[in-house]
C-alpha cells in the first residue's frame, strides 16, 4: 500500500494543474473557448479538457454555452475573484479616497463590488457635515447586499463583463427581480442599459433601489482592465445637487484614484 501513495498523489497532481491552467486560459480570453482550441492552446488530450471541464462545470467554475459550443467562466470564479477583492488591502486602498469624496461632496460614498449577481457594499463613508436635509437613511450599510443590476455601482460593474459572465449571471428572466416595479427585465433591456453606461462612464439609476432616492457609480479596474469594485454616491431624488456634474465628476475621478492604486489600467475606450 506504501508503494501505490505516491503514484496516486502524482496521478492527481497533473489533473489539479491542468484545472488551473484551464481556469487561467479562460479568464485571459475575452470570450468563450471551444473544447479543440483549449487543448491546442493548453498541449492536453481534448478527453482529458472535457472531463476536467465536466468538473469545472459541476462546480460552477465554467458554464457551457450551447450557441457557441464553447466554454466561458462560471459564477463560482468570479465569486472567488471578487471575495479576493473584498479583502482589507482594497478597503484599505479605498478608505481615505471615500473620505475624501463624501467630505467634498457632502453625501454618503460608499464602495461595492460584484457577488454573483449581487451587490456587496464594503465601505461607507458619512460627510462630517451633512448638507441641508439631514442625514439619508439608506439601506446600502456594509454587509448589505442588493441585486446588481438595480444599483448604480452593480450596474457600474456589470457593464465592463464579458457577454458569458453577464448570461452565467441572468440565465433566466426571473433573475432580473425589481424592489420599486423599475428596472430591466429582460437580459435584452439589461444590455442595453449596460451598453449605454458603459459608453459615457458611469450608471446611474433612479428610484429602482429605494423609493425617493438616486445614486450614481463609477468603476475601478484592475491590471487586466476588468472591474473590481465601484464608487457610489446616494442623494434624495427630490433634493438636487448643486451640480449633478460634479458629483459625477468627483466619483469619476476617485474611481481614477483606487484604479491607480491597485496598479490597474482603465480598458480600452475609458479615459
Amino acid at each position: 500500500m506504501s508503494g501505490r501513495r505516491p503514484e496516486s498523489s502524482s496521478s492527481t497532481s497533473p489533473a489539479v494543474g491542468r484545472a488551473l491552467d484551464i481556469l487561467t486560459h479562460l479568464a485571459g480570453r475575452s470570450g468563450p473557448v471551444r473544447v479543440a482550441a483549449l487543448a491546442r492552446d493548453l498541449g492536453i488530450p481534448r478527453s482529458s479538457a472535457y472531463h476536467i471541464l465536466t468538473v469545472l462545470a459541476g462546480r460552477g467554475f465554467v458554464t457551457y454555452l450551447p450557441d457557441e459550443q464553447a466554454y466561458g467562466l462560471g459564477v463560482a470564479a468570479f465569486e472567488i475573484g471578487s471575495a479576493y477583492l473584498r479583502h482589507e488591502p482594497l478597503e484599505r486602498l479605498a478608505r481615505p479616497i471615500l473620505r475624501t469624496l463624501a467630505a467634498r461632496l457632502a453625501q454618503p460614498v460608499h464602495l461595492g463590488v460584484l457577488h454573483g449577481a449581487e451587490t456587496v457594499y464594503l465601505l461607507k463613508e458619512q460627510p462630517a457635515e451633512v448638507r441641508a436635509g439631514g442625514t439619508v437613511p439608506l439601506v446600502t450599510e456594509v454587509g448589505v447586499r442588493l441585486p446588481a443590476h438595480l444599483t448604480a455601482s452593480g450596474r457600474a460593474l456589470l457593464a465592463h463583463v464579458g457577454e458569458a459572465q453577464l448570461k452565467a449571471l441572468f440565465p433566466r428572466p426571473g433573475d432580473l427581480i425589481t424592489r420599486t416595479g423599475k428596472g430591466p427585465r429582460s437580459l435584452g433591456e439589461l444590455r442595453d442599459l449596460l451598453a449605454r453606461d458603459r459608453a459615457r462612464g458611469w450608471s446611474e439609476e433612479t428610484e429602482l433601489v429605494s423609493a425617493g432616492f438616486r445614486s450614481v457609480g463609477v468603476a475601478a479596474f484592475d491590471h487586466h482592465g476588468r472591474p473590481v469594485a465601484a464608487l457610489s454616491s446616494t442623494w434624495y431624488r427630490h433634493h438636487r445637487p448643486s451640480d449633478e456634474a460634479y458629483v459625477r465628476d468627483l466619483l469619476c475621478k476617485g474611481a481614477a484614484r483606487l484604479t491607480h492604486a491597485v496598479s490597474g489600467r482603465a480598458p480600452t475606450g475609458r479615459p
